[in-house]
């Protein structure tokens, strides 16, 4: 009897001890130190972020994508932004509602999409062509169209496949032109018609994109485009442009000779050699074409932009606009679009780095209560931020690899 009360009594020690520490633990989980990231699913996060954006950029009934910090607009862009992020999170039922007001409203007769949608002086709203919102931008068209092939390989309906061959092939006449006997994808429909320069977006080139619209387009070169674009990043890094040496960081607008392929700045002065919220999707955009396909190209075009790990180094946040030189053209720090779009750099070349960006300007901006943003973001920031924090977890595929 009493070697079974001392063994009663062990036994309700141990198991208070057990009980404590797990009281202990739970209280250390729910209260972890100052510098140590919340943890959460990854999926989980990126669905709730993408369920609230749904509530707060997409106009409840039309199913387009406001720009609230530009009156209500709506772009070829934004639109592009909402089919991507749709059909990663496999939200065919938002896909389908929003890719139907694109076509009824921006989709012209040649297939491809009038950039800019909002309120006319007679307080109507449509095409804003005052401002040349008839006319393409060519990033837009390019990212509908890769929505749609992934749409087609996620969802198997031949209508997503059907769209997208009439907007690549439609592309290739009238938005990429040849400049010193190689193909570029220039910044609109527009440039085409001029014979001696044309405007060019260094970010909206996309490598990845291009070669899956080759699969589906055999009869243009997609692949040679693809090549030309690395070369085109590459020369823009090393090109002085309006500065006296280049800090290698592309611009975010530039001209290109059509018979000499040389460069010199947008006559424009709007559309700068800054590397600024245009330039600073194309680390991204090089970071995604090498998570698909392992180009080394990508490598070989980042790796210019050393720029951005010497500032952050030195100061532990990146500036919103640079120079071509690497000079602040702002004293204000970058907002979440830059980190999101940046941090394909890092991931690249210093992934400690990316790490700290990633857990201190993007995660950090997540808040898993209200499985929301901690506080609310412009549309282009909102978009930028959850592309980046996918793209770091690793939660872009290729939907349109068996395409």
């Amino acid at each position: 009897m009493e070697k079974f009360k001392k063994g009663s009594l062990l036994v309700g020690i141990l198991v208070s001890v057990a009980i404590l520490g797990a009281i202990a633990a739970i209280s250390y989980t729910l209260s972890p130190k100052k510098d140590t990231p919340i943890v959460y699913a990854k999926s989980d996060a990126l669905q709730e972020l993408w369920s609230a954006s749904k509530q707060t950029t997409i106009e409840k009934g039309t199913n387009r994508t406001l720009d609230k910090q530009q009156n209500n607009i709506s772009t070829s862009e934004g639109q592009s932004y909402t089919l991507l992020r749709a059909v990663w999170m496999d939200d065919q039922q938002q896909y389908d509602a929003s890719l139907q007001w694109t076509k009824d409203n921006l989709q012209r007769d040649d297939h491809l999409f009038s950039w800019k949608f909002g309120k006319l002086p007679n307080g109507k709203y449509g095409i804003q062509d005052t401002v040349g919102g008839q006319n393409t931008a060519t990033d837009g068209d390019s990212d509908i169209a890769l929505s749609l092939l992934m749409a087609y390989s996620r969802w198997r309906e031949d209508k997503y496949l059907y769209d997208a061959k009439a907007i690549i092939s439609s592309m290739w006449e009238r938005e990429v032109v040849v400049i010193d006997g190689r193909p570029v994808l220039v910044a609109n429909d527009l440039e085409r018609n001029d014979p001696t320069q044309v405007i060019v977006n260094p970010s909206y080139f996309s490598p990845y994109s291009y070669k899956l619209f080759a699969k589906v387009d055999p009869s243009h070169d997609w692949s040679g485009l693809a090549d030309n674009s690395y070369k085109v990043l590459l020369a823009l890094s090393d090109a002085n442009l309006d500065v006296s040496k280049s800090s290698g960081l592309p611009p975010d607008w530039v001209v290109m000779n059509r018979s000499t392929g040389a460069f010199s700045k947008a006559p424009d002065a709007q559309q700068t050699t800054n590397f600024g919220y245009d330039a600073m999707r194309i680390p991204f955009r090089m970071a995604l074409d090498y998570a698909w396909y392992k180009d080394p190209r990508d490598k070989q075009v980042l790796a210019k932009y050393s720029a951005l790990h010497d500032t952050w180094q030195n100061d532990e946040k990146l500036a919103a606009i640079y120079t071509h030189d690497g000079k602040r053209a702002t004293e204000y720090e970058a907002g979440p679009a830059i980190y999101g779009g940046t941090i394909g750099y890092f991931m690249a070349e210093h992934p400690k780095e990316a790490k700290q960006i990633y857990d201190r300007k993007l995660v950090t901006l997540y808040n898993p209560d209200t499985q929301r943003w901690k506080t609310p973001l412009s549309y282009y920031d909102d978009n930028w931020s959850w592309f980046g924090i996918a793209l770091y977890q690793n939660q872009l595929p290729n939907l349109a690899e068996q395409t």
